[in-house]
């Protein structure tokens, strides 16, 4: 273990998707500063992230994003004590303008370097402000557009995997069923949204997979899409016989009815499987991150239900941001880990390889 001072201040950068980002963290725990850019705008268009305007995009915005997260630094780069960037798991192109930049920042400035993994980084939002700060043994529910985990988490660095997706990840979900209901992308405000709308009821299948804390929300989809398609064919019959001879619209209570069970079924799985880990392993905490833990549902869900203190992140720290690369890196200087300059990219890395 390396005993760091209480004012080590980390840069952290992360460029593994669709969000430039950059932060300087104080003692693995005090933000400075937070400072992102979104390419949301960009790739609404399309209905979804283009790798390649992505890293396009990164390139464009990095100089910039880094000067105004160390704008808060009185002595600038003299009061920076390490570097940290994300190398995976992520889009390959858009990670390597974060990652080398980091090296090169830290290279030129003779500051040590880690780099961390991004699912790891997302678990550690949750000690960013946090007062206390989580306890071990904790279960920690991470759920974003590219990934749906149930970890064990003993200790810092210590990950047993309880479950995953089997297909879909959460987010990916939420992104594939607004779609199918004509609410836009990204998914999970409009899906939020729409079912603040619905009056309460209708059910859609869950996936327990029963004895497994794996999850699979491909089926919850395919129902969505076939209440859907009866939907707009029962229009079209009715059109018929009118003579109207208009292509059939969803109409809006439908679309709110479909998004609320949507939603409900999403939840319900995903809080019944945390819970009965968190009973089963013994924690003494659980913890919510990623990008859907930004899903108010979820939130008041989990803590409703779970017989244990539940550690939930701020909102604008559930999306990708690098205030957590600086919070995960942290841990990582403390117990002594430190990445040599031929550190590289790894598209699928799993969060296993952060033990």
């Amino acid at each position: 273990m390396n005993e760091l001072p209480a004012n080590f201040t980390i840069l952290a950068l992360e460029t593994s998707c669709d969000e430039t980002a950059a932060a300087v963290v104080r003692g693995g725990r005090t933000v400075l500063s937070n400072v992102v850019a979104s390419q949301m705008a960009t790739h609404e268009r399309y209905g979804g992230v283009v790798p390649e305007i992505a890293s396009r995009q990164h390139i464009l915005s990095l100089a910039p994003v880094v000067r105004a997260a160390l704008a808060v630094l009185p002595n600038g780069w003299a009061d920076v004590h390490a570097v940290a960037a994300t190398h995976g798991p992520g889009l390959s192109g858009a990670l390597l303008t974060g990652l080398n930049a980091a090296k090169a920042m830290a290279w030129r400035r003779g500051l040590p370097f880690v780099a961390v993994n991004h699912l790891e980084a997302h678990l550690y939002a949750g000690w960013l402000g946090s007062d206390p700060p989580p306890p071990f043994p904790l279960v920690a529910l991470l759920v974003s557009g590219g990934h749906t985990l149930l970890v064990l988490l003993r200790d810092h660095g210590n990950y047993q995997l309880l479950g995953q997706t089997r297909d879909d990840a959460a987010g990916e979900a939420f992104d594939k069923v607004a779609r199918i209901l004509g609410l836009g992308y990204p998914g999970g405000p409009a899906i939020q949204a729409a079912a603040a709308n619905a009056t309460p009821g209708g059910v859609l299948p869950r996936a327990w997979l029963r004895d497994s804390y794996d999850f699979s929300f491909s089926g919850l989809k395919t129902a969505v899409l076939h209440r859907v398609q009866d939907r707009l064919a029962q229009q079209s019959r009715l059109s018929g016989r009118k003579g109207a001879g208009e292509t059939p619209q969803l109409d809006a209570p439908f679309v709110a009815q479909m998004a609320y069970a949507f939603q409900e079924s999403v939840v319900d799985v995903l809080v019944t499987k945390t819970v009965d880990a968190a009973r089963r392993y013994q924690a003494q905490a659980i913890l919510l991150a990623g990008g859907v833990a930004a899903n108010r549902r979820l939130r008041e869900e989990l803590i409703r239900r779970a017989s244990v203190p539940v550690h939930l992140p701020a909102f604008d720290l559930c999306t990708d941001n690098a205030a957590m690369v600086a919070a995960a890196a942290f841990y990582r200087f403390h117990s002594g880990v430190q990445y040599g300059w031929d550190v590289d990219v790894t598209a699928n890395l799993p969060l296993e390889q952060a033990n």
